[in-house]
């Protein structure tokens, strides 16, 4: 958690970007990422020199090369320490014309960042507004780990509230809470198909840091975690850049983070490769249905890319794999036949475990739409014995376009140790709770409840609609009215005290 001060010189770099001119926030964000980066190359330069002049070595793991280039000009002025010293000409000279091109050649590096620099460019555009920049991020602590991921998910944030961009964001809140129901674990190989800024694999390393530091600080266990564990797909480089430096800001040292049209024919060869998805595909938008893989349009043919990604998950999930996805209300009781098909699977096919039912507001300001969260195993041997579902009222926030917080700070996370009243302002600590009994106490609660399981053959007989309101029962107050004639007594009697009333009056006029 950053504070105030952090935070007030985080939004003086945003706004050194504003007022000079780029008022895109993706770009924004691209351009603090570049920057961090170099920051960063420096940061590794420094911890190389030490351990060399600590042990007497030659330098090595240095990311800048000793000496001069073929021009004769020094390596060493392409360091961040370096080039912020100088007047504000000579260093938008040497980051424009000799730090971006170095970044962007450094694909030999064993980085899976470094992969994405090679469409790197500075865009700010005078050595004001750079030196500003600079100044201003230079100020902005980034030793600390745990720092400098509050700072980029803070970064992220002001994505959101910017403008159209903010649907690459899922709300923080929502991934911790699937996150800690899903619990990964070491030896876990996690995926996000959509992974756009990574939200879902950093909430996925942070948790697993914070109960298996002992595990993942073991030879085996920090390689899996560091090389193995977090896999992120997108087809939109710039999402890319900033996925690859969240993950980085977060300790994750190589994740695998790729370039892919995870709907394309061309991306088959990873069935069956992982043991937990955590995601939130797009609803809608482009699909080259032409080059849609043949294996998702043979489970549900549709040009729905909510659908082809569920039949992607079914493919990606090993046998026990486990998955919690975000999807639009549309896929738990669409009556197409591709929509009727992947319920089919998750219920008789599969293991579904649970559909949570969010607000609509959720992912306001930039859309409205009504959404779930589904939980299912994968087991091609069915396993539903019964769906435990849960209607979210409240997240916490408000439910309109300004998402005010409805609780002080550290009454927010799913972990908050909350009072009823507060329960019923946040109920997702009361989710992960009432999660961890569905195969006990949840048994017994009746459908007229915020939670309640329901058989796998009510489902079936429901033709697997799985929207929570076709299952929720209503508690109705028996009212007793009074009979007909009663009222009818009871008008005469009011009818003839106004007509007495009537007749007074005019006798006090006559």
């Amino acid at each position: 958690m950053i504070t105030g001060d952090i935070k007030n010189k985080v939004d003086a770099v945003w706004d050194a970007f504003w007022t000079g001119g780029i008022s895109n926030p993706l770009e924004v964000m691209e351009q603090i990422t570049y920057l961090l980066f170099i920051r960063r190359l420096d940061d590794e330069q420094t911890r190389a020199l030490e351990k060399a002049n600590l042990f007497g070595e030659k330098l090595e793991g240095n990311p800048f090369p000793e000496g001069d280039d073929e021009l004769g000009r020094p390596y060493n002025d392409l360091r961040w320490s370096v080039f912020r010293e100088l007047h504000a000409d000579t260093m938008f000279e040497i980051v424009g014309n000799r730090v971006f091109p170095f970044i962007k050649e450094m694909r030999g590096e064993d980085s899976t960042y470094a992969h994405f620099m090679k469409d790197a460019r500075l865009t700010i555009p005078n050595a004001g507004m750079l030196q500003r920049v600079v100044d201003r991020l230079d100020k902005v602590p980034m030793e600390n780990r745990d720092t400098k991921g509050d700072i980029y998910e803070y970064l992220l944030a002001k994505i959101a509230s910017a403008g159209q961009n903010g649907q690459f964001r899922t709300p923080r809140h929502i991934i911790e809470l699937m996150v800690n129901m899903t619990a990964p674990k070491p030896g876990d190989t996690i995926v996000d198909p959509a992974s756009g800024t990574c939200g879902f694999l950093v909430g996925a390393s942070e948790y697993v840091r914070a109960n298996y530091a002992d595990e993942i600080g073991a030879d085996v266990g920090k390689h899996q975690y560091h090389h193995e564990m977090f896999h992120g797909f997108d087809f939109d480089n710039t999402m890319l850049r900033i996925g690859s430096m969240n993950m980085l800001l977060h300790g994750i040292e190589q994740p695998d983070i790729r370039y892919r049209d995870s709907l394309a024919e061309a991306n088959t060869g990873d069935a069956e490769a992982y043991s937990l998805i955590l995601a939130n595909p797009p609803f809608a938008g482009s699909l080259d249905y032409e080059n849609t893989a043949k294996d998702l349009q043979d489970i549900a043919k549709t040009k729905k890319t909510e659908l082809l990604f569920l039949a992607l998950f079914l493919r990606l999930l090993k046998p026990g794999g486990r998955a919690a996805v975000i999807v639009p209300d549309g896929v738990l009781f669409g009556s197409s036949k591709a929509h009727k098909e992947l319920r089919r699977i998750l219920v008789e096919d599969q293991k579904l475990d649970a559909v949570v039912k969010l607000p609509s507001g959720v992912f306001k300001p930039y859309a409205g739409v009504s959404t779930a969260i589904l939980f299912f195993t994968k087991t091609n041997s069915g396993g539903t014995d019964h769906v435990w579902f849960y209607d979210v009222q409240s997240d916490g926030w408000s439910l309109d376009d300004k998402r005010n917080p409805l609780l002080d700070e550290d009454k927010l996370g799913v972990l908050a140790e909350l009072t009823d009243a507060e329960l019923a302002k946040n109920n997702l600590p009361d989710v992960l709770r009432r999660w961890s009994s569905r195969e006990t106490s949840e048994l017994a609660r009746a459908r007229t409840e915020q939670s309640f399981c329901v058989p796998r053959s009510d489902i079936a007989a429901q033709g697997y609609d799985l929207s929570l309101n076709r299952y929720k029962e209503i508690d109705h107050e028996e009212v007793e009215h009074r009979s007909p004639q009663i009222i009818l007594d009871e008008l005469d009697r009011l009818e003839n005290e106004i007509a007495d009333g009537m007749a007074q009056l005019r006798e006090m006029l006559a």
